[in-house]
């Protein structure tokens, strides 16, 4: 706690990465870079940061996939709900991913279509906004 001109003001710190989970801030948007086994146990500890960053008036955030070694269905539901919360509030919401049975996944459901992987950050930050997954 601090005190600012006779008011408490509570800081808040941000809580500390997990291990299928990295959040940091890179060129105006919130990058989530999911790591390891993405599976209910990953979903369990990512989800409440998903909802954190993906809250508020036209969210910008990037989903990192780049470091994943699974990704099982618990996986595609936090993609769905991110893409979900970001497009109700008006943001723009990035995917990054590269491995090749993840993209397999990403095809055969059809999410591929709805939020278009880039094949790296650079190329997901660099992308324009009208191609964010914001149809």
């Amino acid at each position: 706690m601090e005190r600012v001109g006779g008011d408490v003001v509570v800081q808040q710190e941000r809580a500390a990465d997990t291990p299928h989970l990295r959040v940091r801030q890179e060129r105006g948007y919130t990058v989530l870079e999911f790591r390891g086994e993405i599976d209910i146990v990953a979903a369990t500890e990512i989800g409440p940061r998903l909802d954190e960053a993906t809250t508020g008036h036209a969210p910008r955030v990037v989903i990192d996939l780049s470091r994943i070694e699974f990704f099982d269905c618990s996986g595609l539901r936090l993609l769905y709900r991110a893409r979900s919360r970001v497009l109700d509030q008006g943001g723009h919401l990035h995917l990054v991913c590269a491995h090749p049975l993840t993209l397999r996944v990403l095809r055969a459901t059809g999410l591929h279509r709805l939020l278009p992987p880039a094949t790296t950050l650079d190329a997901a930050l660099g992308q324009p906004e009208a191609t964010s997954g914001s149809l």
